[in-house]
């Protein structure tokens, strides 16, 4: 079944956008790179790799970062409350999904945070403490999952 909406003009203009900003940072890394792509090192990759999933989990998950997602999204008033709901198309609705997507905010955010740690030397200390925080992050994450599994295993036993 095809579904004819102007939401597929949406998700377009995006990914065209994004297909742009990538065709142009690769255009100003060949010319101002700091740290030839080539010349990247494991630590470098891990710290890339770190900090976009750590920037991922910021923007997708954290309290903190609650009130960016917010703008993208319809407040409805249930009358004991409110909820938000993606708007219904347009762009507020493609970044909305965006927001709620972690591999598609992944793709952006990798291109961004390697775009950025191969241009400018200030970014390497923001690498290293995104990535300390991502470590935290999955320990904890390993921690809550072993609590659960313990948790079930007494359950099941007494």
């Amino acid at each position: 079944m095809i579904r004819v909406t102007d939401q597929y003009f949406w998700n377009f203009v995006f990914s065209m956008f994004f297909l742009m900003l990538v065709v142009i940072g690769t255009i100003i890394l060949d010319t101002e790179v700091r740290i030839p792509f080539s010349e990247l090192t494991w630590v470098d990759f891990t710290l890339i790799t770190l900090s976009t999933f750590r920037l991922t989990r910021l923007f997708m998950y954290d309290q903190i970062t609650k009130w960016f997602r917010e703008q993208f999204y319809n407040l409805r008033d249930l009358g004991n409350g409110y909820v938000l709901e993606k708007p219904i198309s347009g762009p507020r609705r493609t970044i909305a999904d965006l927001f709620s997507c972690q591999w598609c905010l992944g793709m952006w955010l990798a291109a961004m945070v390697t775009f950025f740690y191969l241009i400018t030397p200030w970014v390497y200390y923001l690498a290293i403490f995104l990535s300390v925080s991502a470590v935290s992050a999955l320990l904890q994450l390993v921690s809550t999952l072993i609590g659960a599994q313990t948790e079930k295993i007494k359950g099941e036993t007494e």
